[in-house]
């Protein structure tokens, strides 16, 4: 009887045992289930910094290209704004100088002639004295012509010997003035070397300009001081009456830094970021100030070395990776 109840016992558990624990089939499932949860790959490191981990398969799979940042040096600049110059304007004022100047020099030649008659008794004193006045008055204008071109331009340009062609390369296109107010208050110790001058336009690529001269008059609503430059180049960016900020390079000790090109720079949060190579896989998001906008990029002097390496194409892909990994946008 004792047999039949021990064999009874261990058949009993044999069979509980059996119904609990998993059989082949749900072992290999688990393990399949197992496998398909792969490891995050956005991670944090001690000092709470974003790690974006890729291997190289899935990086060319991205498409993503690292560049190492080359250096950059940035001559002492001042911020200014200002507008492109409509030349229609200025060439009217130009017309009325020319006429007036040709009607002086007429008259300077006539008042010449009659000095001659006069010394040879051939010409009355009235007439000389009507001609000396008549010179007098006519170079007045010319000189009143030019001052109103001087008025609304500078004394540089006002006295240039090839006004009237200058004016003419104006009206065609082949040149842009601009004019640039500094902030009220701001004075500069010395004559600016050029500028740099960048339009609204989106991306838009630095225009270099020369330095022409201190503007005649100040603007009444700015109060700062005015500087003229001159554009030859890129001119399709400046088209007249465009608003533009200028980038006021004044002599002094150049700063040193990085070129960032602008294909690096993701905006996340009213930010701009970087996406830094830190190793064969890992990807780190560094935030950037971008100081001066150059042809490409930017100017960056702090928080990237040269020879830093950074993400140039598929940056906007680690930033959605990397929210996609975070459950979406804080």
């Amino acid at each position: 009887m004792n047999r039949i109840v021990y064999a009874t016992a261990v058949l009993t558990a044999a069979v509980v045992l059996t119904a609990c624990s998993p059989t082949g089939k749900d072992q290999a499932a688990a393990a399949d289930e197992s496998r398909s949860e792969p490891a995050s790959r956005v991670q944090h490191d001690t000092n709470g910094d974003v790690i974006i981990k890729l291997d190289a398969a899935t990086q060319r799979v991205m498409g993503l290209q690292v560049a190492s940042l080359a250096a950059k040096e940035l001559a002492p600049e001042v911020k200014a704004f200002g507008r492109v110059m409509d030349p229609t304007t200025l060439s009217a004022l130009v017309a009325d100088w020319v006429s007036a100047q040709a009607g002086a020099e007429a008259a300077q030649k006539d008042l010449a002639r009659l000095q001659t008659l006069a010394a040879q008794h051939n010409a009355s004193t009235r007439a000389l004295e009507a001609a000396q006045a008549e010179a007098q008055r006519s170079a007045a204008m010319a000189a009143v012509a030019r001052a109103k071109v001087q008025g609304i331009t500078c004394k540089e340009l006002a006295e240039r010997p090839d006004l009237a062609d200058f004016t003419a390369g104006l009206i065609a296109g082949r040149e842009v003035l601009v004019r640039l107010d500094l902030p009220a208050g701001e004075a500069l110790a010395a004559a600016p070397v050029g500028a740099r001058l960048v339009s609204l336009i989106e991306d838009a690529t630095p225009v270099p300009a020369q330095f022409v001269g201190a503007a005649a008059a100040m603007d009444p609503q700015t109060q700062g001081r005015a500087l003229w430059f001159l554009a030859t180049t890129n001119l399709a960016e400046l088209p007249p009456n465009s608003a533009v900020t200028g980038y006021v390079q004044i002599p002094g000790a150049r700063q040193s830094g990085v070129l960032l090109p602008r294909a690096a720079v993701v905006r996340f949060k009213g930010t701009s970021w970087v996406y830094v190579l830190t190793g064969a896989d890992e990807f780190v998001r560094r935030q950037v100030a971008l100081e001066q906008p150059f042809e490409g990029g930017w100017f960056v002097r702090e928080g990237l070395a040269v020879g830093t390496k950074v993400v140039t194409t598929g940056a906007q892909q680690l930033l959605s990776e990397e929210l996609k990994g975070q459950g979406g946008e804080e």
